[in-house]
């Protein structure tokens, strides 16, 4: 009873409310996303008790992720990477004259997608995090190296820059004080850095600073008056329309949860994955209208986007490793009020794991409501001036930075790790392995170390012996692997062809 009280203080549900407000302007401005709307808001969290600030960030997150697909719909361009997909079938809708019915359904099933994946979350973080508490430090070192061979997953088209990305992330990670002898390492003999590189000005300035950057540089498409469709039509589905979508929903809300437990998948990885599926169990006419204006495809990529969430929350409060992006930030949150995501989360603070399962609910029920109530009015969310938003962006990145330690340190850090993302995105460097790097560095480095000392006979036995420990490692090492036995598999074909 002490949880459902505390989620219902009007405290509480005040900051749900803000960040279901803020998430949706995040999301519905096109280059805005949700990751870069968590990380900056993060440290205007730091002075609010966890569960009013938890319940900001969580609601910004799953807000974002649902309004990304509004000018998808409407303007045919993406608030945000998992709405990508919903284009394909959402703008068609538009032109036809049925873009409030496409509002409609992106809201309905983004939140039931959510819906559904708290339930998964709820169903498995607990067996998950029991099990993950006979780890040791083999254990945890196996599972940080599992986590960062996840850097192929989310390198893009070129493997070699996720690699590169990947191995500036851990260098970072080493800065500071050693965690075993407390020696001094990459510090210069500045104070500021004997704690290390703090993970959040980083998170805004490559997210926040160095995205607005890229955005000024480009010449992005102007989103001008004609452009929005003002009359949109009905946003209820039908019966006939709801029977049409009901088996893409399921099999989008029952895959996408999976697909969001894996380190580095996200909501642009299943809405592509569940849309293709669905399209491949269609039949007749239904399956021509995929990518010209399906219900179906619309229904399975939008139960996606949010239908994620729940794996990736469970993957980041158990294990401790972050299914995307935004759960790497909300690890930073967790840390930032005392607390280390992990399955120990389960044993010392078993009250903020129940309030983050139950404020992913309330928010992703909020995602309905605000979605259908405030269909007719989305479209005036892109008449902002573009400049405005830079302007406030910036602002926010300055002002989250130096509030976090008051400490113009951190504004530094954020200007040139602003001027690195905005490096990287002009050169198609992706930022996930840099992250990941910089999250799993201090975890793998310091249990691999633990497990030395644990067995100082063999040393490296202690790796080979763990049967959790081994199955972990020759996973991580399968999946760097994999991409090179394609190569090689495609060149044999290539040239038993010719042959």
């Amino acid at each position: 009873m002490d949880i459902i009280t505390q989620l219902l203080l009007p405290g509480t549900l005040l900051f749900l409310v803000i960040g279901s407000v803020l998430g949706l302007f995040i999301g519905a401005l096109p280059g805005l996303s949700a990751t870069m709307g968590v990380a900056i808001l993060t440290p205007m969290t730091f002075w609010l008790p966890p569960e009013q600030g938890l319940a900001m960030l969580i609601s910004i997150y799953c807000t974002a992720i649902f309004a990304g697909g509004i000018p998808a719909i409407l303007v045919n361009t993406p608030g945000t990477p998992a709405s990508m997909v919903t284009a394909f079938d959402g703008y068609p809708l538009t032109l036809k004259g049925k873009g409030g019915l496409a509002l409609g359904i992106n809201a309905i099933y983004s939140g039931l997608g959510g819906v559904i994946s708290v339930i998964f979350l709820i169903l498995a973080a607990q067996p998950i995090a029991a099990f993950a508490l006979h780890f040791g430090a083999a254990e945890y070192f196996a599972l940080a190296v599992f986590g960062l061979s996840m850097m192929i997953s989310i390198s893009g088209k070129s493997i070699r820059k996720g690699i590169i990305c990947g191995f500036l992330g851990l260098f970072i990670a080493t800065v500071g004080l050693d965690p075993i002898t407390s020696t001094p390492r990459f510090t210069f003999d500045q104070t500021y850095l004997y704690d290390g590189v703090s993970f959040i000005p980083i998170m805004i300035g490559l997210f926040g600073i160095g995205e607005v950057f890229y955005q000024i540089s480009s010449s992005g498409a102007d989103f001008s008056r004609k452009n929005v469709k003002r009359k949109i039509g009905r946003i209820l589905p039908l019966k006939k329309e709801r029977k049409e979508m009901r088996k893409p929903f399921w099999f989008s809300a029952l895959i996408s949860p999976i697909i969001g437990a894996i380190p580095g998948a996200g909501g642009d990885i299943a809405s592509i994955v569940t849309w293709e599926q669905s399209k491949r169990f269609s039949k007749g006419k239904k399956k021509e209208e995929y990518g010209k204006g399906s219900l179906g495809g619309l229904a399975a990529t939008t139960t996606a986007n949010n239908g994620v969430i729940g794996g990736a929350f469970t993957t980041m409060l158990t294990l401790g490793l972050p299914g995307d992006a935004v759960t790497a930030i909300l690890i930073g949150s967790l840390m930032m009020y005392g607390m280390q995501p992990g399955p120990n989360l389960f044993l010392e603070n078993p009250d903020i794991v129940h309030t983050i399962m139950g404020l992913l609910l309330m928010a992703n029920i909020l995602v309905i409501v605000i979605g259908l109530i405030g269909a007719n009015l989305f479209s005036r969310i892109m008449l902002i001036r573009k400049e405005y938003i830079w302007l406030s962006v910036i602002l926010f990145c300055v002002i989250g930075a130096y509030a976090l330690n008051n400490s113009y340190f951190d504004v530094w850090i954020v200007l040139v790790c602003g001027i690195i993302g905005f490096l990287f995105r002009r050169l198609d460097y992706p930022l996930g392995p840099l992250i990941l790097g910089l999250i799993l560095g201090p975890m793998a480095e310091a249990n691999f170390r633990r497990a030395l000392v644990m067995s100082p006979d063999q040393p490296y036995a202690i790796f080979f012996t763990r049967p959790i420990a081994l199955i972990l490692l020759t996973i991580a090492v399968l999946s760097l692997c994999w991409p090179l036995f394609k190569k090689i598999m495609v060149l044999f074909r290539s040239n038993k062809q010719r042959s």
